[in-house]
């Protein structure tokens, strides 16, 4: 069986919202609600989702507010932006702020659920993913999602680490190696360990190999 899709819905007004879940959730998707902004926001940047359904008149922070603060933080998880605001210039305010796509109210239902269902089909085509010992790295959104369905998201370096020894399995990097291809701004050589380190620790001891004198490589494939 496929892992159902997790869909994050942003919206104040609670009939509208419990609408909203019932109709994705009877399309085959996991739904988790936000009702303002800030919940919204924390959401996005420490959770999963394939998409977001977002309100712009949420209370605490609004939908644009939320929108710019997802993206200037890197989540690239595709965003339909459901609005009574509607006009021309409001399509191009939300479209400019990130949003894949912009739907006024009142809406349609099943146009809803295919607009829903077309930014899950092109992200999803346009995303790489790499596969490793016990889970597999989207590199776009940084996430990995383990055998168990747990999702955890990376920070930029972790994920081009893991990335880079999941691309070339058999193949023992350097130190000096690892600080040219993902670690070329740093100063200490010890960040490579460091990284390293924190992989193990959420990944498990076995992830990355120790070739004694030589340097990394991915665990689990010898």
């Amino acid at each position: 069986m496929s892992e159902r899709r997790r869909v994050l819905v942003a919206e104040d007004d609670s009939r509208l919202a419990g609408m909203l879940e019932t109709l994705l959730v009877s399309d085959g998707y996991d739904v988790e609600l936000a009702r303002d902004g800030q919940r919204a926001l924390h959401r996005g940047l420490t959770e999963s989702f394939d998409a977001v359904v977002l309100d712009r008149g949420l209370p605490a922070v609004d939908g644009l507010g939320v929108l710019r603060g997802l993206r200037s933080n890197g989540v690239t998880t595709p965003i339909l932006i459901l609005s009574a605001l509607g006009t021309a210039p409001d399509r191009v305010d939300g479209l400019n702020a990130g949003a894949e796509d912009y739907l006024a109210k009142p809406f349609d239902i099943d146009e809803l659920l295919a607009r829903v269902r077309a930014l899950i089909r092109r992200a999803s085509s346009d995303v790489p993913t790499v596969r490793f010992p016990g889970g597999q790295l989207d590199v776009g959104s940084r996430t990995v999602t383990l055998g168990t369905g747990e999702r955890m998201v990376l920070s930029d370096r972790e994920a081009s680490l893991l990335e880079l020894l999941a691309r070339r399995p058999e193949q023992v990097f350097s130190r000096a190696v690892l600080l040219d291809e993902v670690f070329a701004d740093a100063d200490d050589p010890g960040v490579v360990d460091t990284y390293v380190h924190h992989l193990r620790k959420k990944f498990g001891r076995t992830l990355i190999e120790t070739v004694r004198g030589v340097g990394y490589r991915l665990g689990g494939v010898g």
